[in-house]
């Protein structure tokens, strides 16, 4: 997988950052924390990308 492909798990709708320092990385669609990002911990168990992958949509500016 090259750099351009490469899956940003903190633009995804379903990362999350957890309470425990030694899993601090979380994927809600898969269920399961990791100290690597969830899309690395993907790709290495199984060749492939995140097949959940869903980006953000973007924040709305509070109002005035």
């Amino acid at each position: 997988m090259s750099k351009d492909d490469r899956i940003n798990c903190f633009k995804c709708e379903f990362f999350y950052i957890t309470w425990n320092s030694q899993h601090p990385n979380g994927c809600k669609a898969m269920g399961f924390k990791s100290k690597l990002l969830p899309s690395v911990v993907v790709y290495q168990s199984s060749g492939k990308p995140c097949a959940f992958y869903k980006e953000k949509k973007p924040r709305l500016p509070d109002p005035p």
